[in-house]
């Protein structure tokens, strides 16, 4: 058999930076730095963009899922050293089910569920650079609570849903729609920023309390209170046991994130409530990949990086060894979070992993996130398409200490077969057992699981009282590490978090963008962005149901 053809040598071999990983926050900044004039060779050593934030279809999404780590090794290279780059496992505990035959395409979200709010971050990036044409999106219809029997109860998240909820009592009404009107009030009168009309404003020393006691305060009752803190402004930790709670949201962060809820909805006409959802799915990577190509980035797949270079002398990052066996040079290097640098087997480190040992030692890990994705033969709630639904904590088992997030997508967004849906669940968690645990009990009461299957990986669970249920196909559940974004000598950007949206993705992204290049604009605004504020995206009416 003869060999495969050698890789094409790139040219030129010097840049400004280098890119390895095509992941959102990789291609934000590759495009970033193209469009103020930076040379960038961006490389990925998969043959698609997107990273771990990838939407593949089914054989590539458990492929990658379960993709070792790699371990090659170089010697010393003529006047440079060259110092092992490996990559770590992202993901374990990896268990795939399948339970009946599965035909047609599928496009599967590797970091979801995620949803675009119609006014977060990443809507305004993509109106501000032009870009937002390339996506189209449909509207995520509602959002339900589910109790511990799965029963979906509506969110009521604004004045008009309030009235129509038949739920809620008389009293649970009026309270809800004072506290929104108090909300409005603060945030008209200057929120936490402003100073104009204090008297109307909520005193700073209640915004910097638990926003679980405020609400206490305010005296809305449990069910209200949960609905807020969970489904709207979407805590992760248990807000009501403060001792053991890893991650308190106060009444600031919790008003500022109703505060975009309010805002998303309404903002666009064809949007039903606050969130929206891409069709053809999440495709953030490739329209900023090809921002930056259009800049004049060179992009390379299916080209792994094995090696940095170092100065013989200054140990002192020069560039990095290509698997064709190039050598490449530039200023600055980013890397995908996957990537480590063990300590090279000389006299003493090199000055910069000694520098920036923050970026290739533990990392600032926060815990692990738990992830699921299965597919059903029909929908959670008969009469929608594509809904979010919040598990509140304790909502399954009295140690439940996190929300548990579902996000169910249907054919007409184009990423499963008609007559098919995908539901993406998520938890965070601290290790595998707790995760594992969390997504099985919550997919236990969303969904029929059949007693007979053909589990490729793990054991087929039944479920009871699976009158009326979806029924179960196929899943796959995994635990992903999370990883913050580093800067050093070497930048390293984040794993995809925990959230909904991109918002914290994007903020790590652009902080590292201006300490990278400090003097420039982060995607000066485009001429063509200004005809389409009220139209992200190609959201197009035709394109709705």
């Amino acid at each position: 058999m003869g060999k495969s053809p050698p890789y094409p040598p790139i040219e030129p071999t010097n840049f400004d930076l280098i890119v390895v990983g095509t992941g959102v926050p990789e291609s934000i900044i590759a495009a970033a730095a193209s469009t103020a004039g930076k040379t960038v060779l961006h490389l990925d050593p998969n043959p698609f963009y997107g990273s771990h934030f990838s939407s593949l279809p089914l054989d590539q999404l458990t492929s990658f899922l379960q993709t070792p780590s790699s371990h090659d090794h170089l010697a010393s290279d003529g006047d440079f050293v060259a110092v092992d780059l490996h990559t770590r496992p992202m993901y374990s505990d990896v268990q795939i089910s399948s339970h009946s035959e599965l035909s047609g395409k599928f496009t599967l979200d590797l970091g979801g569920p995620r949803v675009f709010y119609c006014a977060d971050s990443a809507i305004g990036l993509m109106l501000k650079s032009g870009l937002s044409q390339y996506m189209e999106f449909k509207s995520i219809e509602a959002i339900f609570v589910c109790d511990g029997n799965g029963k979906l109860l509506t969110v009521p998240d604004s004045r008009e849903a309030i009235f129509k909820d038949q739920s809620l009592g008389l009293i649970e009404k009026n309270r809800l729609r004072r506290f929104f009107n108090l909300v409005q009030e603060h945030l008209g009168a200057g929120g936490s920023d402003g100073a104009q009309n204090s008297e109307s404003r909520i005193p700073e020393d209640e915004l910097e309390s638990p926003f679980a006691e405020f609400l206490d305060k305010i005296r809305l009752p449990p069910r209200i209170k949960s609905i807020i803190l969970y489904a709207i402004a979407m805590a992760d930790h248990d807000q009501d046991n403060l001792e053991v709670c890893k991650d308190v949201l106060s009444t600031k962060d919790g008003i500022d994130r109703l505060a975009l809820h309010h805002s998303s909805v309404g903002r666009f006409p064809n949007a039903i409530g606050a969130m929206i959802y891409p069709v053809y799915g999440h495709e953030l990577p490739q329209i900023f990949s090809r921002r930056a190509a259009v800049k004049g980035c060179l992009q390379v797949l299916r080209m792994p990086v094995v090696a940095l270079l170092m100065e013989e002398g200054s140990k002192s990052y020069k560039g990095v060894k290509l698997s064709s066996g190039q050598d490449v040079f530039s200023h600055q290097l980013l890397l995908d979070p996957s990537f480590e640098v063990p300590s090279p087997s000389l006299n003493s480190p090199p000055d910069f992993l000694q520098d920036s040992s923050e970026i290739f030692g533990p990392r600032d890990v926060k815990g692990k996130v738990a992830r699921g994705i299965c597919i059903t033969t029909c929908s959670l709630k008969p009469d929608a398409l594509n809904f979010l639904v919040v598990l509140p904590p304790k909502t399954l088992y009295p140690e439940q200490v996190t929300s548990i997030r579902v996000l169910q997508v249907a054919s007409n967004l184009f990423v499963c077969p008609s007559g098919m849906f995908v539901l993406y669940l998520s938890a965070l968690c601290d290790d595998a057992t707790q995760g594992k645990k969390l997504l099985n009990e919550a997919i236990g009461v969303l969904v029929s699981v059949p007693i007979s299957g053909n589990p490729e990986n793990g054991s087929t669970d039944t479920s009871e009282n699976t009158e009326g249920k979806p029924t179960l196909l196929w899943s796959c559940l995994y635990i992903q590490e999370l990883t913050m974004g580093s800067f050093g000598s070497i930048i390293s950007t984040p794993m995809p978090d925990g959230n909904l949206n991109y918002n914290d993705v994007l903020d790590t992204t652009l902080k590292l963008f201006h300490k990278m290049y400090p003097h420039e604009e982060f995607f000066p605004e485009t001429a063509s962005s200004d005809n389409i504020e009220d139209d992200p995206a190609g959201f197009d009416p035709e394109l709705e149901l």
